[in-house]
């Protein structure tokens, strides 16, 4: 079944009126839900994430750079198969937008809200076989990186397990470009991470080695 995506809102369009009077309420609803959140916690420090700096060091900049674009989508009566196009129509829209080249392409992104669905067929759709042979692919030959966010989900940060930055109001997949510090997200799934350093052949061992740095690895055991 052919897709067509809807249009793609910034922050700042969801309260102009002229850009939003075509979209139902409960899809403007769900957008500025998104857009609050990310506002109000990824875009922001938070004491619990174990490190210093906004939960997403990127997503402040793209919002102030007007990168950072939204769209409803309502997947309740599509099939996974669909849901895979769809997402992959967004990933072309990703990698056709303004910037495409250059260090700027890494403040990019867009957020797919999910607004017919709840956070179970969310975690449903996103756990299906489909999906995971989606994601690699995508990383491997775009350095594209697919996130998914809803309040199933159970992704824990990487320097406190106890604290989980994936659980959003609403559900939603997050597109944007690989970054050199994604190697964070991967130490765990080794064909992500040969992935990784195979994108960043040049910069991966001294973005290592400067991360081992910070430790105190001298006084591990050889």
């Amino acid at each position: 079944m052919a897709t067509q995506t809807r249009s793609l809102f910034s922050v700042q369009d969801l309260e102009d009126y002229g850009r939003t009077r075509g979209l139902a309420d409960s899809d403007l609803n769900a957008l500025r839900a998104v857009a609050d959140w990310i506002k109000t916690f990824v875009a922001m420090p938070n004491n619990d994430l174990g490190r210093g700096g906004p939960v997403c060091p990127f997503v402040g900049t793209a919002m102030e750079r007007n990168t950072l674009w939204l769209a409803p989508e309502r997947i309740a009566d599509r099939g996974v198969a669909d849901v895979v196009q769809l997402v992959n129509d967004y990933k072309g829209r990703l990698l056709r937008a303004e910037p495409v080249q250059g260090d700027e392409i890494a403040f990019k992104a867009i957020v797919v809200a999910f607004t017919d669905v709840s956070a179970d067929r969310a975690n449903d759709i996103f756990s299906d076989a489909q999906i995971a042979r989606l994601l690699k692919p995508t990383y491997a030959q775009d350095g594209v990186v697919i996130g998914e966010f809803h309040e199933r989900n159970e992704l824990a940060s990487v320097h406190n397990s106890a604290f989980h930055p994936f659980r959003s109001p609403v559900p939603f997949v997050l597109l944007r470009h690989a970054n050199i510090t994604d190697w964070k997200l991967y130490l765990d799934d080794e064909d992500f991470l040969g992935m990784w350093a195979r994108r960043f052949p040049e910069s991966a061992v001294p973005a290592l080695a400067e991360e081992l740095r910070r430790t105190n690895w001298q006084h591990l055991e050889p």
